[in-house]
């Protein structure tokens, strides 16, 4: 007897959705990097734990949206919830409760999925106040257990992968056992070079930047070639990403072709060139290509 269920992972921006979806898969799937709102789209990562398979739904921050990417990144977090047989909802321990937190709880309390609160960072919380969060949203929410853990570490999380592994319904499998996410190679690439431009470029790049792969080829000797291009809304960020004497961008692409080569177990050869495109997230072919929704 095997089962398999669908585990939404929710939560503000920041909360540390990807890292936990990566830690109970046991291997990346899912980019991160401290900017806020770095996932954008919903992605599937595949954990095993004995005869249970979880199809962990890790979605984008969800906020208040003001711009149709924001809409359309929201939509995709909630989507990601629909079918689920367990909601999950993270909220960063160090960051405390605030109207986003509150506001998610509610929205979710009349759902009649199982609920688990997961209370994530607690390395790096403020210990007195874990059970006084614990407290007010289970007030707001009837959470069928809380849990306090660390993504980063990993504190907590064989006990809240057994739990998760508990709750899955009797079926299938609907993934092969070695199979850790539903993301094809292209949208893979296109999420580590993005990745990227936000760990090297933080402070400086602004939100408004994509990544598309424009071509993805498996040469006779095994190796894959990528094309992308990145875009941004103005040529003072297409020279910030290039960097002097285009020093920049050939790290960013160092970087990623690395990771690249690791994750698909193969040679990796990146070709990245930087558009300007000024409104891009009001390109509805844009959207198809980095997986969201056209919201209007």
């Amino acid at each position: 007897m095997t089962r398999c269920g669908l585990v939404a992972v929710l939560g503000a921006p920041n909360a540390g959705k990807s890292t936990l979806v990566n830690a109970l898969v046991g291997q990346k799937v899912a980019i991160v990097s401290p900017k806020a709102q770095t996932t954008r789209t919903r992605l599937l990562g595949v954990a095993m734990e004995d005869d249970a398979q979880l199809l962990l739904v890790d979605t984008p921050g969800i906020f208040d949206p003001k711009r149709r990417l924001d809409r359309a990144m929201v939509a995709a977090a909630w989507g990601g919830t629909e079918g689920a047989d367990l909601l999950a909802l993270v909220v960063d321990a160090k960051g405390g409760l605030g109207p986003k937190v509150t506001d998610i709880a509610e929205r979710i309390s009349d759902r009649p999925e199982p609920k688990f609160l997961i209370l994530n960072k607690v390395d790096v919380a403020d210990k007195p106040k874990l059970l006084i969060h614990a407290e007010k949203l289970n007030a707001l929410v009837q959470f069928e257990a809380t849990y306090f853990v660390s993504a980063s570490t990993g504190d907590g999380l064989p006990e809240l992968k057994r739990a998760l592994a508990a709750k899955m319904p009797d079926g299938p499998w609907h993934f092969p056992e070695d199979q850790v996410s539903d993301a094809s190679e292209r949208m893979l690439a296109a999420e580590v070079t993005r990745e990227q431009l936000y760990l090297q470029l933080h402070a400086e790049l602004p939100y408004a930047a994509a990544v598309e792969t424009e071509k993805f080829v498996d040469r006779p000797d095994g190796a894959a070639e990528i094309h992308q291009q990145i875009l941004v809304e103005r040529p003072t960020q297409r020279a910030i990403v290039l960097g002097k004497g285009g020093t920049r961008i050939k790290e960013i692409g160092a970087r990623a072709r690395a990771e690249l080569a690791v994750l698909l177990d193969r040679p990796v050869h990146l070709y990245l060139h930087v558009k300007v495109k000024p409104g891009w997230d009001e390109d509805r072919s844009v959207y198809r290509d980095i997986g969201l929704d056209w919201v209007d």
